[in-house]
């Protein structure tokens, strides 16, 4: 499987591979037209995985000044359960890590125990519900991470003076 950074060709797939396995039930938001913006700006990183030429999984991520915003995650059907999630969240935390930024966001459908448990598992912590955040009709679970703590915690240094 081979990670790289997203090319204006991806743009549809990414986009199709959204509307089937994110979007499902709701208006198509992550259009290719979108994706394709999120590709060229400066502050957000599109990055696919890929087996040979099938696109397995892929995931968006924007960085402002003081924090990361996950903005999506999708891996294929096939390609589940193989830590292909777990490495595109790496890339992006890394990312995020190189740029200075320690907090990173998200939200998800609420009923989506799938993603609350994988998100869990990787050390980030729910935060509000938020009602009717999808199409005005369906409820999103926020969730963050704090990477300076993990990297802390990783390393055994406190990141505080004194402690």
């Amino acid at each position: 499987m081979k990670i790289s950074v997203a090319r204006a060709a991806d743009a549809l797939p990414i986009a199709r591979m959204s509307k089937i396995l994110i979007e499902h039930d709701l208006p198509w938001s992550w259009t290719e037209d979108r994706v394709g913006a999120a590709i060229r700006h400066r502050e957000t990183a599109v990055i696919t995985a890929r087996n040979g030429r099938r696109l397995a999984g892929f995931a968006i991520m924007q960085f402002a000044d003081a924090h990361a915003h996950l903005n999506l995650l999708a891996v294929a059907p096939a390609y589940r359960g193989q830590g292909l999630g777990s490495q595109l969240v790496d890339w992006l935390e890394a990312c995020a890590r190189t740029a200075g930024i320690f907090d990173v966001r998200l939200e998800f459908r609420a009923n989506n125990d799938g993603a609350r448990a994988f998100y869990e598992a990787l050390g980030y912590s729910e935060g509000e519900r938020i009602r009717a955040y999808y199409a005005g009709r369906e409820d999103a679970c926020r969730m963050r991470r704090d990477l300076a703590t993990h990297r802390a915690a990783l390393s055994g240094i406190s990141e505080h003076p004194g402690v």
